[in-house]
């Protein structure tokens, strides 16, 4: 399993939105041949210590030019979307309450084990889960999640029925995906 040039860009593209153009001249470097290479190491590993599997994974994506952990979170949760989220400030600002626009591995890993034990919560799957944070951001901003139950983390108990209850537009069993959403871009 790999990722094409176009595939790799249109990944990019999505994730990235307006910064799109920002890094375009240092990723020029990443050619079909690297992509490609790259992509299937990144996207073929596999370990019995998942939090290592996602530290390869990431060192891996990360390598190429113009990519951090934003990015290739991005391209895990679209090829791997039962099992990973995209990362970006308006989820970290609904899951942990911070403001934050960098992102290290271990912020990822952190954050993603809060969307996995949300998504139990809510028996959701972890996209939708990723999904719902970032709409609720979208429309009601820094009103947090997290910061609405007393200061408690979104997973603390009580978070799943605020989810549930705050009139976001995933209903439970809705079957949507970034995957889809970027096919029919």
């Amino acid at each position: 399993m790999y990722l094409t040039l176009d595939e790799f860009d249109r990944v990019l593209q999505w994730k990235l939105r307006s910064q799109y153009g920002r890094n375009r001249v240092i990723r020029k470097a990443n050619t079909e041949d690297v992509i490609r290479v790259v992509t299937e190491a990144a996207l073929s590993i596999e370990h019995p210590d998942k939090d290592y599997e996602i530290e390869l994974r990431f060192g891996i994506l990360c390598m190429f030019r113009g990519v951090g952990v934003p990015v290739a979170s991005a391209i895990l949760a679209l090829v791997f979307p039962e099992r990973y989220a995209v990362i970006d400030f308006r989820d970290w600002r609904q899951v942990i309450g911070e403001e934050r626009a960098v992102f290290s591995v271990a912020d990822y890993k952190r954050y993603l084990r809060e969307i996995r034990n949300l998504a139990q919560e809510l028996q959701w799957p972890v996209q939708e889960v990723d999904l719902a944070i970032w709409e609720y951001d979208r429309i009601n901003g820094r009103k947090s999640v997290a910061n609405t139950e007393a200061g408690r983390p979104a997973s603390a108990p009580g978070a799943a029925a605020l989810l549930g209850t705050s009139g976001l537009p995933i209903p439970l069993g809705r079957t949507s995906s970034a995957t889809r959403d970027l096919e029919n871009e």
